[in-house]
């Protein structure tokens, strides 16, 4: 099975970034499944099973709570068999820490209506892997 490189993933949300030349945002969600099920299935196999059971096997609660088990000092049992002898590296624990960042960003451009995302901090988050700050 391919390694999923986080690098691909920072890669498409800078593609995803520049606004579309007409119509609504894309989904950057959906992005990132698509590029879950190329990385890990392939991209000619988009209309097998597999690769849709790839695609929907990820979800926003899902990937949330794994980055969250990834970021313990001690895995939870049912993961301990998929790490890495000696746990997860930087790279994986910096990409759990930006999802989780990410996501809470997310409810709160979603949800809070005083929150605001200039495209230039959407810009500088993907570029350093990390979040940018709301002002």
């Amino acid at each position: 099975m391919a390694v999923l490189n986080p690098e691909h993933l920072f890669e498409q949300a800078e593609r995803l970034i520049v606004p579309p030349p007409a119509g609504p945002p894309r989904q950057v969600f959906h992005a990132l499944l698509t590029a879950v099920g190329d990385e890990l299935i392939g991209k000619t196999k988009r209309n097998t099973l597999e690769y849709g059971l790839a695609y929907r096997t990820l979800d926003h609660p899902r990937l949330l709570d794994l980055c969250s088990d990834v970021k313990k000092p001690d895995l939870p049992k049912n993961l301990k068999p998929y790490a890495p002898a000696g746990g997860f590296g930087p790279e994986i624990q910096a990409l759990a820490t930006a999802v989780i960042e990410l996501q809470e960003k997310r409810h709160s451009a979603d949800y809070d209506p005083m929150s605001r995302v200039k495209t230039a901090d959407a810009l500088l988050a993907v570029e350093l892997g990390g979040v940018p700050s709301l002002g």
